[in-house]
């Protein structure tokens, strides 16, 4: 295997098949464990990835006993600073505060061997490229560095160029992108017609667990309002909210005290919650690739999914283009067309 050999490595994956684990296993089994530097860095675009990822890595290196630092805005930093200088070999973090302890002289990464940027292509959308080029520039020259994303593109490749020495590319098509596991199902309907077409699929699927993704904070919190005073369990998520009510919101998910979550684009990466059945996108998003991040927090693992679209006349043109991204059928169910119609069945 590349990074066990330790090879710079680029890999295209698709969400939910293991990403973690492939630079995971291989950096716990490259690193030092009697030795209390930090020599793993692992970069992630979001709190709750970062989370998710040092929880992972961390169960990977139970048994070498090594011991790895989620470290990330919203909460305290002198926490964080008090497990590193008591001694840490990994640390999992968003860029921002990894550039807040390095400032303040706590992180040193002149012993890192191991550094890994994952979820790279959001990180970029993001606008951490300057902050990415300051990490990687005080983490020394002689190191191995892997990069994981969803999509390769132009901007993603240049970091590469700049900072991998002979990469291995580990890619796959566009066409592949897509999850084969997964039933995909799209409804024409007018913007005024959506909330009713929501609700008939929630009734007639009898959903039990779905996330359900709007653009914009405004929207995110109006349809979850919508969704609660008809009876549903049910919280928006967005980055509106503070660090302490996202992870409130998630936990109560996760744990099945709700059975909605409304989210914005804030929990398409690197939410690994169980039981998702179903994705449905009340609105279509404008960037064609995230419509296959938000779809791949169901069918993970090798299980089965549902993603449903909502797509309203206006939205057709982003909807075609996302089609033409994929050779995967989505496939079109009827639809309420206008609010005064009668209910019609999905399925």
């Amino acid at each position: 295997m590349p990074l066990l050999e330790g090879k710079d490595v680029i890999g295209q994956a698709q969400t939910g098949t293991g990403k973690t684990a492939a630079f995971g296993v291989p950096m716990v089994e490259r690193l030092d464990a009697k030795f209390r530097k930090v020599q793993g860095l692992v970069l992630c675009p979001t709190r709750e990835l970062a989370v998710q990822v040092a929880h992972n890595v961390a169960c990977f290196g139970k048994y070498r006993q090594l011991k790895v630092l989620p470290v990330y805005g919203g909460t305290s930093i002198e926490r964080q600073i008090r497990e590193l200088q008591q001694g840490v070999q990994i640390v999992v973090g968003t860029p921002g505060r990894i550039i807040d302890l390095l400032k303040r002289q706590v992180l040193n990464l002149a012993a890192v061997k191991v550094v890994v940027l994952d979820e790279a292509d959001r990180m970029l959308d993001m606008g951490f490229i300057e902050d990415i080029e300051f990490i990687l520039r005080r983490a020394p020259t002689i190191r191995q560095t892997s990069l994981f994303s969803a999509t390769i593109d132009e901007t993603v490749m240049k970091v590469c160029n700049r900072y991998m020495k002979d990469p291995v590319k580990i890619l796959v098509s566009k066409d592949e992108i897509a999850l084969t596991k997964m039933k995909q199902l799209y409804a024409l309907v007018s913007q005024h017609g959506k909330f009713g077409t929501l609700c008939d699929i929630l009734m007639e699927k009898k959903v039990n667990k779905a996330i359900i993704f709007c653009r914009t904070r405004r929207d995110t919190s109006r349809l979850a309002e919508q969704l609660a005073r008809k009876g549903y369990r049910v919280q928006a998520l967005h980055a509106g909210f503070t660090q302490a009510q996202r992870d409130r919101a998630i936990s109560d998910f996760r744990n099945g005290r709700l059975n909605l979550l409304v989210a914005t684009d804030v929990a398409a990466r690197g939410l690994d919650i169980q039981g998702i059945t179903h994705i449905i996108n009340y609105d279509v998003p404008a960037d064609p690739p995230v419509y296959f991040h938000r779809i791949g927090r169901t069918a993970r693992k090798g299980t089965d999914g549902t993603a449903i679209t909502l797509v309203s006349y206006g939205e057709l043109s982003d909807f075609n283009n996302i089609k033409a991204l994929t050779k995967t059928t989505i496939e079109e169910i009827a639809s309420q067309k206008d609010v005064d119609s009668p209910v019609v069945s999905f399925f």
